[in-house]
């Protein structure tokens, strides 16, 4: 059965500068329960919510499959962790989520592509080894509320919007 397994909502940006330098720390809290999603303006709190140049990628979403054991969002940096979903095969598809608070319809819209900084974050080699595998970048397309657990997955395409 798929599930949400964790959510991230950072309001700060870690991975700035040089990877070699490291990344921030993260801030307490960026791990949550449950987040609410605004329609084309993205996760409320998270970094990129609301800001124009981000409105077709404000929300993340990556396989736990896609990863090595025991790395999270924390890691990666992306919003929503799913297990049971594959999601890098989405491209160009509605996602459609519901984890109890009704349906959070998802346009997925490209890759969301790996860069150097999983090296740093994760350890040697895992840029090149999360290359398309490394989640989606999304629009949001209603209002709603997601939670950490079972979620009911529909895919539709594009035209359905």
């Amino acid at each position: 059965m798929p599930r949400i397994v964790q959510l991230l909502a950072s309001p700060v940006h870690r991975y700035v500068g040089r990877p070699a330098d490291g990344p921030a720390p993260a801030p307490p809290g960026e791990l949550v329960e449950a987040v609410r999603i605004r329609a084309g303006l993205g996760i409320v709190g998270d970094r990129y919510f609301g800001k124009p140049a981000h409105r077709e990628a404000s929300v993340t979403v990556i396989a736990q499959e896609s990863l090595p054991p025991g790395v999270g969002l924390v890691q990666v940096r992306r919003n929503i962790l799913t297990t049971g979903v594959a999601v890098d095969e989405l491209v160009g598809s509605v996602l459609v989520l519901d984890s109890g608070g009704g349906p959070v319809r998802l346009r997925v819209n490209r890759p969301a592509n790996p860069c150097a900084w999983m090296d740093a974050a994760v350890g040697p080699g895992t840029w090149r080894a999360m290359r398309r595998r490394g989640g989606v970048r999304c629009t949001p397309l209603n209002d709603g509320t997601l939670r950490v657990g079972p979620v009911g997955v529909t895919i539709t395409d594009q035209a359905a919007r």
